[in-house]
């Protein structure tokens, strides 16, 4: 078989239905990917030879870069060989169509395969862009998540709210403030509060800052309050610079209790409606 010649054929073909049927050109854009780097592996004699030197993809890029255009370079071939690779063993095609070349472009960097799959599932979940993917995999929120988080995203097990808390959460200091105060932390996620929310997971509203409450005969004041829409619980968040304590930890469990009673409340009186 000559290897180049179905390759060449393969982006050509590629290349004529883009332009024949352009509502579906990502899918036969991927299945056209995928194939090239089948062919790639088999020309390198199989995926164990193929790890080692790159010598035939320089050689077909540069053969392919004077007939097919500049774009057909090495190190996409070497991207389409690795697109190949990680999802010739699962089920890649029921999610691929969802995102485009140039977001797996972005993945095939990545050596874990769960890792990848997760972004690819955060990219379906919050239709990313291209831009907000990079942004994700730069800031490592994968590796930041907790290591039973992970385990439960392989195992495809029930999550709950506190799972993709990130550990630790990135607070933007785009003016490089130093002495931070809590007055100053809370400053900086208002400043970011949207950020600040994507780095705790997805769902979440904000409702306030300094949020007062009254319990007996005393006001309390929440230093951010948050609502999960996923479930349906609100989210206390106190801020210290200084290490937590227990009485810290009991405050936040009497605002809690607080809050959950007066959910529950409301949502009885809407039932009796």
């Amino acid at each position: 078989m000559d290897y180049y010649e179905e390759i060449k054929n393969e982006l050509i073909n590629n290349e004529v239905y883009k332009k024949v049927k352009d509502y579906s050109k990502n899918k036969n854009d991927l299945m056209t990917y995928y194939n090239v780097g089948k062919l790639l592996i088999e020309a390198q004699g199989g995926e164990e030879r193929a790890k080692y030197g790159n010598k035939l993809i320089k050689a077909y890029s540069k053969k392919l870069e004077i007939e097919l255009g500049k774009k057909y370079n090495e190190r996409t071939l070497r991207r389409m060989r690795q697109l190949y690779i990680l999802f010739k063993n699962i089920k890649w095609s029921t999610v691929s169509t969802k995102l485009s070349w140039s977001h797996y472009q972005e993945l095939l960097v990545l050596v874990d395969k769960y890792e990848i799959d997760y972004y690819i599932q955060e990219t379906i979940k919050h239709n990313l862009t291209i831009r907000q993917l990079r942004e994700k995999i730069k800031s490592k929120e994968y590796q930041r998540l907790d290591k039973n988080t992970k385990q439960k995203l392989i195992l495809e097990e029930r999550t709950d709210i506190d799972d993709f808390i990130k550990n630790p959460i990135v607070i933007r200091n785009t003016n490089n403030i130093e002495n931070i105060s809590e007055k100053v932390l809370k400053k900086l996620i208002l400043e970011d509060i949207e950020h600040f929310m994507n780095e705790l997971g997805s769902g979440y509203s904000f409702i306030g800052s300094e949020y007062r409450i009254k319990i007996g005969d005393n006001y309390n004041y929440i230093d951010l309050l948050l609502f999960n829409i996923k479930f349906n619980c609100y989210v206390v968040i106190e801020l210290k610079v200084t290490e937590l304590k227990k009485e810290h930890i009991g405050q936040i469990e009497v605002y809690m209790n607080y809050l959950d009673k007066n959910l529950r409340n409301a949502s009885q009186n809407k039932n009796n409606m």
